[in-house]
């Protein structure tokens, strides 16, 4: 029998509660939450917020570009040309890294962290980053460009994580590679609805470490964000329920066949950006190059029509959800062409969704000739749009988790991780470095060649 207080201390000394509250642990863990999980939880929730605004005049937007081209097809006779100039003119007087799809800005940025340049980071991620990059975007989808909003979204991923950072440096200091490369799971998991994808993609592209390390706050980032974004979208899948069959034993090589092109197409949209790239600087006039494209693309439109516009999803739905999967031959090359010529514009735009949706015209063109079932030439449209994407992103199994999460096909998973390997392989014969990470090696080579002309 217990007869006083002491006895009663006594025996709760002996017991793990008391050690666990005598140590002190809640204090601890609170002020851990306050010093590292609180900056994670306040900019992965700002994240979820900015990333469902964007969603939203994205979609206003290319809703505005459709509405257009019913009006009529010759408006963009001069709405393209001008939307392309003013989209890059808007990128080059105000946030010259706001270009592009911004996930080199941010491996760039990544890089820069453990190096004396961290004064660069304020160029390639910022408050006036966000806002330059959404406005030269936009700007870009309503004059039609092919365009995505998802690498934008991890560009201005990281300049939310940045500035989120930099607001808690006082308290204790923040390690802001780690916030960065958390950023890249927030702003896809956001964007796609995809926290899988997120995760996937950290391990994959953004981080050169050891995964343990970064464990908890990618897991920490992609939960808020996720939840913020469904929230305010519910519950979404981006291409939603398509019916899918596992392939028969006949139609295997078709699938393989199809990886194949789709690695290689993806490679090569890749490959001739980076010649537009090169070939812009050597025009006198840097405004001359995105007039000419968006010349080049109102002809396209009035030809290919408007499944040439915007991102392309309401063309990969279609060929998802609707029985008939004749499509005119000239789908493809429009889609194809119409994201080479927006990309190399010089504006702000991404091109993951552009490359899922010349992914799905390619299957559905290829497939469709051989008159193959609905869950059959599905699954391998799916396939194929893993393997463009990954030649465009050397990312194969980013590629197949992103849409095994879009679509909710597990069933399928073998299929598309084969397809990304296959793409893998395909596309390094055509572009030995990644994409991505030759546009970030040129972002680092132009900040040396500056601080070299600067120091002579």
């Amino acid at each position: 029998m217990i007869k006083n207080n002491f006895e009663i201390r006594n025996l709760l000394k002996s017991n793990r509660i008391y050690r666990f509250f005598d140590r002190k642990v809640p204090q601890k863990l609170a002020q851990r939450l306050s010093n590292d999980g609180l900056p994670l939880v306040i900019a992965s929730v700002l994240v979820g917020l900015i990333s469902v605004l964007y969603e939203k005049l994205f979609e206003w937007g290319e809703n505005l570009s459709h509405q257009i081209y019913e009006y009529s097809p010759h408006v963009f006779w001069v709405l393209s040309p001008f939307s392309f100039f003013l989209s890059f003119y808007t990128i080059r007087n105000f946030s010259r890294f706001s270009n592009g799809s911004g996930i080199p800005q941010l491996l760039a940025a990544i890089d820069l962290c453990d190096s004396r340049s961290k004064g660069i980071l304020n160029k390639l991620l910022g408050l006036r980053v966000i806002l330059i990059k959404i406005v030269s975007s936009l700007i870009l989808l309503v004059g039609g460009g092919s365009i995505g909003r998802e690498g934008p979204t991890l560009q201005i991923s990281g300049s939310v994580f940045k500035f989120i950072s930099n607001i808690f440096s006082g308290t204790k200091k923040i390690d802001l590679k780690t916030m960065l490369i958390t950023s890249g799971a927030s702003g896809l998991a956001a964007a796609f609805n995809t926290p899988l994808g997120g995760i996937v993609y950290v391990v994959e592209e953004l981080s050169k470490s050891h995964i343990n390390k970064l464990r908890v706050p990618v897991f920490t980032a992609v939960i808020f964000a996720g939840f913020t974004a469904q929230f305010f979208m519910g519950s979404y899948l981006f291409l939603g329920f398509p019916k899918t069959q596992t392939l028969p034993l006949n139609l295997i090589p078709l699938g393989f066949g199809l990886a194949l092109l789709g690695g290689i197409f993806g490679s090569l949209l890749a490959l001739l950006v980076l010649k537009f790239f090169s070939l812009s600087t050597k025009f006198s006039n840097p405004y001359v190059m995105p007039v000419v494209l968006g010349l080049l693309f109102a002809a396209l439109i009035i030809y290919t029509g408007k499944d040439t516009l915007g991102t392309g999803k309401p063309l990969i739905n279609r060929i998802l959800f609707n029985a008939n999967h004749d499509l005119p031959w000239y789908t493809f090359p429009g889609r194809f062409l119409g994201s080479l010529l927006s990309f190399s514009s010089g504006g702000a735009g991404g091109i993951f969704a552009t490359s899922l949706s010349s992914g799905a015209a390619l299957g559905n063109w290829i497939a469709a000739y051989f008159d193959i079932p609905t869950g059959h030439h599905n699954l391998l449209v799916l396939m194929t749009m893993i393997a463009f994407l990954t030649g465009v992103t050397r990312t194969p199994f980013t590629s197949s988790i992103l849409v095994l999460e879009m679509t909710d096909r597990h069933s399928a998973i073998f299929y598309f991780l084969m397809a990304g390997i296959i793409a893998q392989f395909a596309s390094e014969r055509i572009l030995r470095k990644p994409f991505y990470e030759i546009l970030k090696e040129r972002i680092l080579a132009g900040f040396e060649k500056s601080k070299s002309q600067i120091n002579s």
